[in-house]
C-alpha cells in the first residue's frame, strides 16, 4: 500500500485532513465570496453574530465584517505557514545533504552554522528580524523560515550519513557520476521521507509564530490574520469576546488539523520502514 493509502487509512489523518480542507476551501474561496476589501468599513461596530443576516458573524470594532476577515485570514495564514515550511525544507535539506555528503571540514563548518541557529529560539528570532527589516508577508515567511530550517537540517544530515555509503551510491561513484549529482539526484530522494514527516511541525508551528508576530503588531498590517484579529478584539473581550473566540477556534482547529495529518504522515512513514 502507498504512503498516501496509508494515510486515508490512519483515523488521525483523514480527521486532520478534513479539517484542512474546510480551512484551504474558505480560504480559496474568500476572494469570491467575500470579493471586497475585507478591511473595509461595511456596517455599525459591534454587531453581534447572529443578528444580521448579511452579516453572520457580525462586526468588529471598526464595523468589518467578521467573516469575511475569517476567511481571508484562513487564506493568509495557510500561506505563510506553507510557504515558511517549504523555505525552511528547501534550505535545511541543502544544507544538510551538503553536510553529510561532504563530511569533514565543510560538515563540521555547516553545523556550527546549524547550531548558531538553534541556540537562539525561533520566536525570538522572528521578533527580532521582523521588528528590524519592517513587518510584511516576505519579511515574516522569511523571519520564520530562518528559525525552522536548523532540525530538517540535522535530520536530513542524520540520513544522508546513514545512506551515503550504500551499494547503489558506490555504483555511481564507480560509473563517474558527478558528486553533486550523487548527493541530490541518488542519495537525497531517499533521505526525504522522515525529513517531509517534519513538514507538518513546521507548517503548524509558523502559522502560530505568524499569528503571535501579528497578535504583537508585527504583521503586515495590509492583510488580516487571526493573530490581528484576537488581538483587536482584546480590547473589548469582556463585551464582545467573540471578536477574540472565534479567530481563536480557527487557529486552534488549524494547528490541530496539520499536527493530526502529520501524525497521520508520521505513521504511514513508520508503516513502511521510515524512522520516526
Amino acid at each position: 500500500m502507498t504512503v498516501l493509502g496509508q494515510v486515508f487509512r490512519s483515523r488521525e489523518g483523514l480527521v486532520g485532513l478534513a479539517i484542512l480542507l474546510v480551512v484551504a476551501i474558505a480560504g480559496l474561496s474568500a476572494p469570491f465570496i467575500f470579493p471586497s476589501d475585507p478591511l473595509s468599513i461595511v456596517a455599525a461596530p459591534l454587531i453581534p453574530p447572529f443578528i444580521d443576516r448579511a452579516l453572520p458573524l457580525g462586526t468588529d470594532t471598526l464595523g468589518r465584517d467578521v467573516l469575511a476577515c475569517l476567511f481571508h485570514a484562513a487564506r493568509s495564514s495557510l500561506l505563510v505557514g506553507l510557504c515558511a515550511a517549504a523555505a525552511a525544507l528547501l534550505i535545511g535539506t541543502v544544507m544538510g545533504t551538503l553536510a553529510g555528503f561532504a563530511g569533514g571540514i565543510i560538515d563540521e563548518a555547516l553545523m556550527r552554522i546549524t547550531d548558531a541557529f538553534q541556540i537562539v529560539p525561533s520566536f525570538l528570532l522572528a521578533l527580532a528580524f521582523v521588528s528590524t527589516i519592517g513587518p510584511s508577508l516576505p519579511i515574516v515567511v522569511i523571519a520564520i523560515a530562518l528559525g525552522a530550517w536548523a532540525d530538517p537540517a540535522r535530520l536530513t544530515r542524520a540520513q544522508v550519513l546513514s545512506i551515503r555509503e550504500r551499494d547503489y551510491v558506490a555504483s555511481a561513484r564507480t560509473i563517474g557520476m558527478h558528486p553533486m549529482e550523487i548527493a541530490f539526484r541518488q542519495i537525497l530522494p531517499n533521505a526525504l521521507p522522515p525529513v517531509m514527516a517534519l513538514a507538518a511541525i513546521i507548517v503548524a508551528a509558523a502559522i502560530l509564530t505568524e499569528a503571535a508576530l501579528s497578535f504583537l503588531g508585527l504583521g503586515d498590517p495590509n492583510i488580516v490574520t487571526w493573530g490581528g484579529m484576537i488581538a483587536e478584539g482584546r480590547n473589548v473581550l469582556r463585551s464582545a469576546a467573540y471578536l477574540s473566540i472565534i479567530p481563536g477556534m480557527a487557529l486552534l482547529a488549524t494547528v490541530l488539523g496539520v499536527y493530526l495529518l502529520g501524525e497521520g504522515i508520521n505513521k504511514a512513514f513508520a508503516g513502511q520502514g521510515a524512522v520516526r
